[in-house]
């Protein structure tokens, strides 16, 4: 892991850590890519092994948790009551610090039976709690859960909200691509104005961008309906843009060894390796590679050095070389997958929606190193934070831990189900 984090320090083109640390600010982790300095993590877990605690989270809602100092935030709908709800729980305890209401719907509406009303995951400055139900509403609490603004972006987005909001500087960026409408906007973190907003006519989607610095410039990848567009996150300026025929793209795009990658959607999903140093239409002149085999429609891709990791959501495996676009090795696991997978403590961790995580370790052959199941649906990226695993199923919060053991004739302790075990 030193030596990875290493490279990227080296390397003149690299992705932008928001935080540092033992966080988790955004969806994916600080640098947005699923890239985690958690170590000591379990090897194994289950309903009654290496849980601290676990405690019930009310509604629905497919946000990844966020982690920052002591408090975890994530998102929910309560549908009977048509309300959305920001949630923030005591990182040590597990205790229920605030639950608010942020905005309350006369309707709803309808979304895909895989969704919810509750995707996007928060985004967390140390200061301030962002959160985005799509086109329902987009707002800023203060840590104490207080409500600072809100907005309404207008779009239709026809499925339920999706892509996450992303904190560059004093802006908060969010891409709202409908069918009927597709923008990139920047709200002043403060106060909630649009500082900038650039349309880019396509198709809908459903991504979370990612902001990277290429040669000391910053740019803003953007994967959307029909294009991957790169922006500069200062003013909104159309850098370059690589077209492509697909549409509803989830996947955020992830970068290393000089290239960005990015998803196409559906419904022949590809994954192209593109050189972020071009202007203007690189479609012709800055892609190094395409892939076709075994490509998520949800699931967003994994780099680790020189390999890149993606699982299909049907839960083929694919390992390929980074630079070449080469496959490496190919493996299929059991059930279905929308979270995207994670390198932690030396190794990745892919979650199915039926609560299994399969731990594999890194390298040019695939290696099982654990299997572990837990009850529930589970489609949220987790949270890999410390030596804990904050991770999100249908009915509940979990965090996975190893149990603690402490010196001098203290306690070793775990905590399960809202009871500490002494």
């Amino acid at each position: 892991m030193k030596e990875f984090w290493t490279l990227l320090v080296l390397i003149t083109f690299a992705p932008l850590v928001q935080a540092a640390g033992d966080n988790w600010p955004q969806f994916r982790g600080p640098d947005g890519q699923g890239h985690s300095t958690a170590t000591r993590l379990p090897d194994t877990w289950s309903e009654s092994e290496n849980i601290r605690w676990k405690v019930p989270v009310a509604g629905q809602g497919w946000s990844s948790p966020v982690v920052y100092g002591d408090q975890i935030w994530l998102t929910t709908a309560v549908d009977a009551d048509q309300s959305l709800r920001a949630i923030c729980i005591q990182r040590e305890s597990g205790e229920l610090l605030h639950d608010v209401e942020v905005f309350r719907k006369p309707d709803l509406g309808r979304i895909a039976a895989k969704n919810s009303h509750a995707s996007p995951t928060p985004v967390l400055d140390g200061k301030h709690v962002f959160v985005h139900f799509g086109a329902h509403g987009t707002a800023c609490l203060t840590t104490d859960g207080e409500v600072v603004w809100t907005r309404e972006l207008v779009y239709d987005h026809r499925h339920g909200p999706g892509g996450s909001p992303v904190v560059w500087k004093d802006l908060l960026i969010v891409s709202c691509d409908g069918p009927d409408v597709q923008y990139t906007v920047a709200l002043d973190k403060q106060t909630g104005q649009i500082r900038w907003k650039v349309d880019h006519p396509g198709q809908q989607a459903y991504c979370t961008p990612l902001v990277i610095k290429v040669n000391g410039v910053e740019q803003l990848i953007t994967s959307g309906g029909e294009a991957a567009i790169a922006y500069s996150p200062a003013d909104g300026k159309e850098l370059w843009r690589c077209r492509h025929s697909g549409h509803s793209v989830v996947p955020r795009p992830v970068a290393g060894n000089g290239l960005v990658y990015f998803c196409t959607g559906y419904w022949t999903p590809a994954l192209f390796a593109v050189r972020p140093d071009g202007q203007g239409d690189v479609t012709d002149s800055k892609i190094e590679f395409t892939l076709r085999r075994g490509v998520p429609h949800t699931p967003s891709p994994l780099v680790v050095g020189e390999q890149l990791y993606a699982v299909s959501d049907l839960g083929v495996v694919t390992c390929v070389d980074a630079k070449k676009g080469k496959e490496i090795w190919r493996q299929r696991l059991s059930g279905n997958f929308s979270a995207s997978p994670t390198l932690a403590d030396g190794k990745v961790f892919l979650l199915n929606e039926q609560g299994t995580m399969f731990v594999l370790a890194p390298g040019d052959n695939y290696k099982l190193l654990a299997t572990n199941h837990l009850d529930g649906r589970t489609l949220a990226s987790p949270a890999f934070v410390g030596h804990a695993i904050y991770l999100r199923s249908d009915t509940h919060l979990y965090r996975i831990e190893p149990p603690r053991t402490v010196q001098a004739g203290a306690i070793t302790s775990r905590r399960t189900t809202g009871t500490l075990l002494r």
